[in-house]
């Protein structure tokens, strides 16, 4: 086994110069990327990238899953439509539907509530805290271990939370090799401002979801009100603007192929340094399940809402959301069928274990204790994956939700489970109130009805023991939803503050199940805990091995994407996604007229069409195209979570957001390919003439400070 001081150096010294674009980095590692970022071009000093308290760090926020930015003194936030579609559907109806119309608010008296769980996370301290995590495990292994580490990030966040305002965490790095604690500024009243017509926002919809070209206007603002004494608070009509300290000044002044960017946001999960064994359990079964399950569910909401256009706006975000996962999930298939990643994987691993095995103190027990909790972890995840389709309801989650509230309540707070303690409190709220604008009986009886018909048909070796005596019939269900009141919000509230002993005497039909079903869920998530314990022992010992390998060659070492605040940079580029066929940058309004058909999802307004006929393109007309641009390309290394994040010139002002990949890229969360990988921006350019020529939001243009291209 390698020393830890082995583990420590190699962690130490691991930012060796990247190739090509690849990694998603550390604020504080891009000092040693000096070197990279003077080569593309970048002229904002690494020091000041590296200091969250500096422009332009200081302007990213996230939106727990998505990213944003600052782009107003007065808490303006840009993003991603679909990053905000949740806030535009819980304030649509068929009759007043702002998915299709688009909204602006034209004062702030006019501005819409996001909705209970929407929010502004400002990141603005990061500690190193491994010691304090991992210090004197050692002997410990399985759920002992998994409850200790738990244990000490608890603690840690409790500590860092003395200030209410803040929200903490303590996320593992490479694998769980480090962990930092991240403290953010949580603003919870946050109000929608402008989102432009579901035509612009979303052209092309599915169709074009992960493909180039796109012509996508993806974009949205939302602002960030705050209490009268600067501190956030729950949301209120006497808030006022959040004051931002730091805000992204937006240049109109656009870009060319081979220009360099950075992007700044908070991707979501990357596998990069997974084994071979999970990229094929990944390739051969779970992905494979995976796609089957959202076509299902996808199926069952389209029969049960088909005619009836409430129920298909209220299930709209749902929707969304599961297409987007399900075609990420099947391009990651399409992509190892096209390059067979785990052979790729296969090698760097001989290469890896011949290496080690060469090192002082080198551990063949070690390789061998991991592949056995990498074993585990997958046989376990295909039954957690069963667990869940068996459990495919909105009303069932909320019961059991409930259930274990009422359980972990009898505890002392610090004793809870991560999710149930009192900090967890507003959140759980705040999901359980979101179904007012999100759920329908009827869809999702439909929903559980053909989940249940799913589960039977799964291999029983798959079945959670004790699960199948417990699971209604499909038949049965339609009684459910007809004796169960958890689907009138009020009601389901009411139980966030009953005793267990309530739900246990309940008659409603989903807490009764919830109650059954308790002893199954503890038992998956006891053999979770065991299982994790085990990966959190052996995997950061294989992580500090790989770096140190990995070093000695002076290829990159970044940790896997957790959802924490990341820098990437590279430059507009085309790519060749095959033989003969190269694809250029950037696309263009004219792009948008050629797909046009007038009909869902290449629909665009008819606004959009005169300004394109008539040409009236303004400051925002590039010099080299002759027209606006919509969309562009880079080299950047994304991946889901990044989508909203703010990409800036050389100078730090934004010149686009990021929304999405080719679909040849979408292999690179498990492995970054130079020559095909591309994210896919909108250009802030087209955002802007979509402001002025269509919508007429003058005055948010009026807000933002826009440089204009020199006359």
């Amino acid at each position: 086994m390698l020393k830890k001081i082995a583990l420590s150096a190699a962690l130490a010294a691991a930012f060796a110069p990247a190739m090509a674009d690849e990694g998603q980095w550390q604020p504080h590692q891009l000092p040693q990327l000096k070197a990279e970022l003077k080569r593309i071009g970048i002229t904002i000093p690494a020091e000041r990238l590296a200091d969250l308290s500096k422009h332009p760090m200081s302007a990213m926020v996230s939106l727990d899953g998505c990213s944003a930015s600052f782009v107003s003194p007065d808490g303006l936030v840009v993003t991603n439509h679909h990053c905000a579609y949740g806030a535009i559907q819980r304030n649509s109806t068929a009759e007043k539907n702002y998915i299709a119309n688009g909204f602006l608010a034209k004062t702030r008296a006019e501005e819409l509530p996001g909705g209970p769980t929407t929010r502004v996370y400002v990141t603005d301290k990061l500690e190193n805290v491994t010691a304090r995590v991992n210090d004197g495990l050692d002997k410990l292994s399985g759920k002992a271990r998994h409850e200790e580490v738990k244990k000490r990030i608890k603690a840690l966040i409790a500590e860092c939370e003395s200030d209410k305002i803040y929200r903490c965490s303590v996320p593992a790095f490479h694998r769980g090799a480090e962990y930092y604690r991240i403290r953010q500024m949580m603003i919870k009243d946050v109000r929608l401002v402008y989102a432009p017509a579901e035509s612009i926002g979303n052209y092309g919809g599915d169709i074009d979801n992960y493909e180039w070209p796109r012509h996508t206007g993806d974009y949205s603002f939302l602002r960030a009100y705050v209490g009268k004494d600067g501190r956030p608070a729950d949301p209120s009509p006497d808030n006022v603007p959040y004051k931002s300290k730091d805000f992204l000044v937006v240049s109109a002044e656009g870009l060319k192929n081979g220009d360099p960017i950075l992007l700044a946001g908070y991707p979501g999960r990357t596998s990069r340094y997974k084994l071979p064994v999970e990229i094929r359990f990944a390739r051969d079964s779970n992905y494979p399940a995976m796609v089957a399950d959202y076509q299902a569910d996808l199926d069952a909401i389209d029969a049960a809402t088909k005619g009836k256009p409430n129920d298909v706006v209220r299930y709209a975000s749902v929707v969304k959301s599961i297409n987007n996962r399900m075609k990420k999930t099947q391009g990651l298939l399409d992509g190892f069928a096209r390059k067979d990643i785990a052979a790729i994987k296969d090698a760097q691993d001989a290469g890896f274990r011949t290496w080690y095995g060469k090192q002082p103190n080198a551990s063949a027990a070690m390789l061998a204790e991991l592949d056995a909790a990498i074993a585990a972890d997958m046989a376990l995840t295909s039954e957690e994956f069963a667990y869940g389709v068996a459990t495919y309801s909105d009303l069932l989650k909320s019961a059991r939700t409930l259930y274990r509230l009422a359980l972990e309540k009898q505890k002392p707070d610090a004793e809870r489970e991560s999710g149930f303690q009192e900090r967890d409190i507003a959140n759980i709220k705040g999901r359980l109130t979101r179904l007012e604008q999100s759920l329908v009986a009827s869809v999702d009886q439909a929903r559980y009805t053909a989940g249940l018909q799913r589960y039977a048909k799964l291999d029983a070796k798959l079945h959670p023991q004790g699960l199948d005596a417990l699971v209604p019939a499909a038949d049965a269900v339609p009684a459910m939803y007809a004796q169960s009141k958890l689907a009138d919000t009020k009601a389901r509230l009411a139980w966030m503050d009953a005793a267990p002993a309530a739900f246990e005497q309940s008659d409603d039909p989903f807490i009764k199940l919830a109650v059954r079903m308790h002893q199954v869920a503890l038992s998956l998530e006891d053999r979770r805990k065991e299982v994790d314990g085990n990966l959190e022992k052996f995997i950061p010992q294989y992580m500090g091995a790989v770096i140190a390998w990995k070093k000695s060659q002076g290829k990159p070492v970044y940790p896997d994407a957790n959802s924490t605040l990341r820098v990437t940079y590279g430059t507009v580029s085309a790519y060749s996604p095959k033989d003969g066929l190269t694809k250029g940058p950037f696309t263009t309004v004219e792009g948008i007229v050629e797909k046009f058909t007038g009909k869902d999802p290449f629909d665009a307004p008819k606004g959009l069409l005169e300004a394109v006929k008539a040409k009236r393109y303004g400051q925002f007309k590039d010099p080299v195209l002759g027209t606006v641009p919509v969309n562009f390309l880079s080299s950047a290394d994304t991946t889901g979570g990044n989508s909203g994040s703010a990409i800036v010139n050389k100078r730090g002002e934004l010149i686009g957001l990021n929304f999405d990949s080719t679909y040849e890229s979408i292999t690179k969360d498990w492995y970054f390919d130079t020559d095909i990988t591309r994210a896919i921006h909108l250009d802030v350019r087209y955002m802007l003439w979509v402001m002025k020529e269509v919508d007429h939001a003058d005055n948010l243009l009026q807000e933002m400070k826009i440089k204009y291209p020199k006359k």
